[in-house]
């Protein structure tokens, strides 16, 4: 399993009808790309980063994520929107610690 997150803050005011935009073309888009489960948007609370969203989602495996990353809806959504609205950003794609025996 692959868990891809992606914490960042956009160039639109908190609140704004632009913000508001962004999130729900991403939460209309993205779910649906093949492979994609459990995608979940949250906002920052906490004082220890300045980026200010979060998306992410599960992959069952990595030929599964990156055929997600290929996906033309989502190379659409990065092109179309996420180029133009996000300022700042960073990646964590984890996959599950299973300790030794």
């Amino acid at each position: 399993m692959i868990q891809h997150t992606v914490c960042f803050t956009l160039v639109h005011p908190a609140g704004s009808d632009a913000e508001t935009d962004f999130l729900r073309t991403a939460a209309a888009v993205l779910p649906g790309v093949p492979g994609v489960d459990a995608f979940r948007i949250a906002r920052q609370v906490g004082s220890q980063s300045e980026l200010q969203w979060q998306f992410s989602m599960d992959f069952p495996d990595r030929a599964t994520y990156a055929a997600y990353d290929a996906h033309p809806d989502h190379r659409r959504f990065v092109e179309s929107r996420w180029v133009s609205d996000v300022q700042a950003f960073t990646e964590f794609d984890f996959e599950p610690y299973t300790p030794r025996a």
